[in-house]
């Protein structure tokens, strides 16, 4: 076994290289600040590689799944069915829009929303469903689409999910992407949203911005927003999309590492992947149950933080943070996601990361296993 580091290994850092400071050079050196040609261009490139008609690029992945919901009709008063299994910002644009998250639990398995259980809270107020691709597994669409409402998808870990040989953001009224520094096209900050239908297309266009014109001559067609992405963020995500299939051989590479390093320890168990699907690579999810690892999920989180290796939750079931627990009291308990909320530790993975970083943090795991159930 591998001695304890003496440096600390990050959890997600970013994979930042000499291309995208050169891109961010080049584009300050253009002129463009805001939004402006690299931008248009993330939106054709990504529209390409995702095989849908349109890509709007935003601010974040939050407003993206803010303007999403808006442009599928989602009013005050209506409910948009979600999964607990996330981070907040799923629900909290649900609210956004004056409308009520309605939780339905998560499967077993991958702690995606359980497509058997969303038929019983369907109501006349049901406007929407927003599933979550948790790590980059794909929610199960297929039986989610046949309820015949829309669906937009929080595909924030799912850049290159396949779903049954479909991509992700080529499926329904709309998917959602996150450009955030942890994901796996990091450009700091920023969204994208991938559709198929024009109309909510256009509906993003005139809300992202709420100006349109040539700057002497201008109008306003709806209440809008300011939810544009800059070129200079824009110009890192190009970058990185270039990077995207040589930073998921690396990914694929760590994930193996850890099927292999951690396989043979009683009650820390990976998240499950589906063979039918394209995973995204992007959390590697491990449950730890207390009864055969000896100690529980934060017992386990300390003691790798004392041994230098960062390590995140995801995540923490939304129902049951403060803010969501005050607002809906009446709220029924959700029995598979709040087990899994106790149990679910995501370990170190990113291209930053060498292949000894991570067996760093299997010799690690290893260590606290054998302490722990000594």
């Amino acid at each position: 076994m591998r001695p304890p580091r003496s440096t600390r290994l990050g959890f997600q850092p970013p994979a930042i290289g000499e291309e995208e400071i050169a891109a961010v050079t080049e584009t300050l050196r253009s002129g463009w600040l805001t939004t402006g040609p690299r931008t248009a261009l993330l939106e054709e490139r990504m529209a390409s590689y995702l095989d849908a008609e349109h890509v709007l690029a935003v601010a974040s992945g939050t407003a993206a799944l803010h303007l999403a919901l808006l442009a599928v009709g989602v009013q005050p008063g209506d409910e948009v069915i979600t999964s607990p299994i996330t981070w907040p910002a799923t629900a909290n644009v649900i609210e956004h829009c004056g409308a009520t998250p309605i939780f339905c639990d998560v499967r077993d398995t991958d702690l995606n929303i359980d497509p058997a259980l969303i038929p019983a809270l369907v109501n006349e107020r049901t406007r929407a469903i927003l599933p979550v691709h948790l790590a980059g597994q794909p929610a199960d669409l297929d039986p989610i689409s046949a309820l015949g409402l829309p669906v937009v998808e929080d595909a924030a870990h799912a850049a290159e999910s396949v779903y049954r040989g479909r991509k992700i953001g080529a499926i329904s009224d709309a998917s959602c992407f996150s450009l955030y520094a942890t994901k796996n096209i990091a450009a700091g900050e920023g969204g994208l949203v991938a559709t198929n239908r024009d109309d909510v297309a256009e509906a993003i266009r005139n809300m992202r911005l709420t100006r349109r014109g040539d700057g002497s001559h201008y109008d306003q067609v709806t209440a809008g927003f300011k939810a544009n992405l800059s070129d200079v963020l824009a110009a890192i995500a190009l970058v990185q999309l270039d990077r995207i299939d040589a930073h998921a051989l690396i990914r694929q590479r760590q994930f193996d590492l850890y099927d292999v390093g951690l396989a043979d320890l009683d009650g820390i168990t990976p998240l499950v992947r589906d063979p039918r699907d394209v995973h995204a690579l992007h959390l590697y999810v491990v449950r730890i149950d207390a009864a055969r690892a000896g100690a529980d999920r934060d017992a386990y989180q300390r003691a790798l933080a004392d041994e230098l290796i960062g390590t995140s939750i995801h995540f923490l079931p939304v129902h049951k943070l403060t803010w969501f627990r005050d607002r809906y009291p009446a709220q029924p308990p959700l029995a598979v996601a709040e087990h899994a909320g106790r149990e679910v530790l995501s370990l170190p993975l990113s291209p930053a990361h060498s292949d000894d970083d991570i067996l760093d943090a299997i010799d690690a795991v290893s260590r606290l296993h054998e302490r722990f159930t000594a």
